[in-house]
């Protein structure tokens, strides 16, 4: 009898020292991340009520030089500029007149949707410069969503000067990759 006792005292205390590391384990992993209130601006959303900006990154100062009777004249030693992502707006659909618009149906709780936008913005140079990307909240875009019949984030339309659907596509992991699938 007095084996078995042992026996039993010996299995409550490894289980107890699983239990104990487990709860250690889990703490470590949640101690090492922060969270933050503030997760519009981490996930690169304005707050409600903010303003958001016509354009992100790069090309939307003036390139410009003044002409002789004071006209804006193009700065001919001036690089070509990049393209833009920024957000939605009916009235930029006409952009698709002069070169490509891709319409980003990003979610701000998407994981893979945040990876994108991050490599985008990291990369915001290497956008073509007949390329407009326009960022599209999924979660309060259903006129658009059931015109363009997107069923899930992380999804792509093309779409020509009158917002008609040219191409649709999913999963596009970098800016490369996007670009890649523009017609």
């Amino acid at each position: 009898m007095k084996k078995n006792s042992f026996k039993g005292a010996a299995v409550s205390v490894v289980i107890a020292l699983i239990a104990v590391l487990a709860l250690l384990a889990g703490w470590a992993y949640f101690s090492g991340r922060s969270v933050s209130v503030d997760a519009p601006q981490i996930l690169g959303r304005p707050e409600p009520g903010a303003p958001v900006p016509e354009a992100v990154g790069v090309g939307t100062g003036s390139e410009t030089g003044v002409g002789p009777s004071g006209t804006p004249q193009p700065d001919e030693s001036a690089a070509p500029r990049p393209g833009s992502y920024e957000a939605y707006g009916a009235e930029k659909i006409s952009r698709a007149v002069r070169g490509q618009v891709v319409l980003f149906f990003r979610a701000g709780w998407c994981p893979t949707c945040r990876a994108l936008d991050a490599d985008i913005r990291a990369h915001l140079q290497e956008i073509p410069s007949n390329l407009t990307i326009l960022d599209v909240d999924y979660d309060n875009s259903a006129p658009l969503k059931r015109k363009y019949g997107i069923t899930y984030q992380h999804t792509f339309v093309q779409v020509d000067a009158q917002g008609n659907l040219l191409k649709k596509w999913s999963g596009s992991p970098t800016l490369t990759a996007l670009v890649a699938e523009v017609k």
